[in-house]
């Protein structure tokens, strides 16, 4: 499980936004979001990097 903080979600629309930049690098990811504590949690085999710049090229800050 990959952890990452995520600043910049907060609606439903965030979290799907993030989900599906995820899964667009490993459909078969595992995507949990948490809007309360802006954090993203991924059960994935692709590099962190790649992960990374996904949630980065859908709009979002990833400050970890």
């Amino acid at each position: 499980m990959i952890d990452f903080k995520v600043q910049g979600m907060t609606c439903g629309g965030c979290v799907r936004g993030v989900t599906n930049a995820l899964q667009r690098v490993d459909a078969d990811a595992v995507v949990n979001v948490d809007l309360a504590s802006k954090t993203v949690s991924v059960s994935s085999a692709a590099d962190v990097q790649q992960l990374k710049q996904a949630i980065e090229k859908a709009g979002f800050v990833v400050t970890q």
